[in-house]
């Protein structure tokens, strides 16, 4: 699952990884392929001994070790084993905010925790996050790994493979950026991820996996994740700002945003509560910059994204609620008397008629109105833009997600 994104001391995925161990119990389902055989999942189940969770705890530990970049600058690995989940909220805070670790260690009291940590023990906070977390609207993702001795060497994935499964599978999501046909499935790291095909349905990830044309796989995972929720901007952004925060805002313009170097877009939005907040929406994301560049004061937007050290708004996507129509300048009016094209005289001298010598004010000219360029509805980055736990789809003109 994934962490919040604002995070100061985050991974470069800020993700977390939870599993259930057990004696399965009934009918297994099959999550995935191990060279060892299958990776099999159940329902149901008879609870570790304390020796066995003890000596699992230890074989777990040591592979985190021995698995993780311990080189890489900020690496800060933990593994948390429980007998008891912490609670939800834990996750929703974790998630839209900044949590701290002695926070964390009193939501974990009655947890039973065996508590396995590396460095300053930051990475605790994910780990118990990703337990508290529910699941109540999941997504899924079939990850595809590659055989130790192609780690580091290009990847082979026949892109038209995966826009082909990408029709013939319509839950899937972000396997392609149609602007710039970029394939989004498969990372540009090091790491041993071949591809990984994002669903709101297991078995459809499952099923595409299987079409996807690429080099060998050496192993495939079904994960249920929080990819695509947005579960961190689901309430309103905090006023005044606190550091690292997800959120909303709602609100009209009170300025027409103004184009910066580099294609960036800054502007103020006046909230229902007449608080003023700084927004920016940057270039990579793309297709916000020419939304923002389209508004004018007076529109009213939902704003949904974060804060970094500072009091700027970051937006990571727009819903356009309400639009004002724009004015343009119109053409010289007509002579009331002969209907002939009138002449200016200069500006704020009026008109006058070139046939019958007829003046007119200067506000004879009326201004004509035009709608504005985009019509209500919701806007995202470009897809290689987004975040992993952005809000998915749709397009503008449906608003599916409610934010809390």
């Amino acid at each position: 699952m994934r962490l919040n994104p604002n995070v100061p001391t985050k991974t470069r995925g800020n993700a977390a990884l939870v599993a259930r161990f057990g004696h399965g119990q009934g009918r297994p389902n099959v999550v995935g392929s191990l060279p060892e055989g299958p990776a099999l999942s159940f329902r149901s189940g008879r609870d570790l001994t304390e020796p066995e969770r003890l000596r699992l705890t230890d074989e777990l530990w040591a592979t985190v070790l021995r698995t993780s970049s311990g080189a890489d600058q900020g690496t800060d690995p933990a593994l948390l084993v429980l007998r008891r989940r912490p609670p939800a909220q834990l996750y929703w805070e974790a998630v839209r905010r900044i949590v701290t670790l002695d926070e964390v260690h009193r939501w974990l009291e009655g947890t039973d925790p065996l508590i396995r940590s590396a460095a300053s023990g930051v990475g605790q906070i994910g780990a118990a996050a990703a337990l508290a977390w529910r699941a109540g609207h999941p997504t899924w993702e079939a990850i595809a790994y590659r055989p130790p001795d192609r780690w580091g060497s290009e990847r082979r994935v026949d892109g038209e493979s995966v826009r082909r499964a990408a029709v013939r599978h319509p839950a899937l999501f972000l396997c392609i950026d149609p602007r710039t046909r970029r394939i989004l499935v498969a990372p540009h790291t090091s790491c041993p991820i071949l591809f990984g095909l994002r669903s709101t349905e297991p078995q459809a990830a499952i099923a595409a996996l299987r079409e996807i044309r690429s080099e060998p796989i050496e192993r495939w995972l079904l994960f249920r994740t929080n990819q695509g929720t947005g579960d961190h901007v689901r309430r309103a952004w905090p006023v005044p700002a606190v550091p690292f925060t997800a959120g909303t805002l709602t609100g009209r313009l009170s300025e027409r945003p103004v184009s910066h170097a580099g294609g960036h877009f800054f502007f103020s939005v006046e909230l229902d509560s007449g608080v003023q907040v700084r927004c920016a929406v940057f270039e990579p994301t793309k297709t916000l910059p020419r939304v923002a560049g389209s508004l004018v004061r007076g529109d009213r937007v939902r704003l949904w994204g974060g804060s970094n050290a500072d009091e700027l708004f970051r937006v990571e996507g727009i819903d356009l609620l309400s639009l004002r129509r724009r004015r343009i300048s119109g053409e010289n009016p007509r002579c009331p008397n002969c209907a002939h094209r009138m002449g200016s005289q200069g500006a704020g001298r009026g008109f006058r008629c070139p046939k019958c010598r007829h003046r007119s004010a200067p506000e004879a000219r009326q201004a004509i109105q035009v709608p504005p360029e985009f019509r209500v509805g919701r806007y995202h980055p470009t897809p290689s833009a987004r975040r992993h736990l952005a809000p998915r789809g749709p397009e503008p003109g449906v608003l599916p997600w409610r934010m809390d």
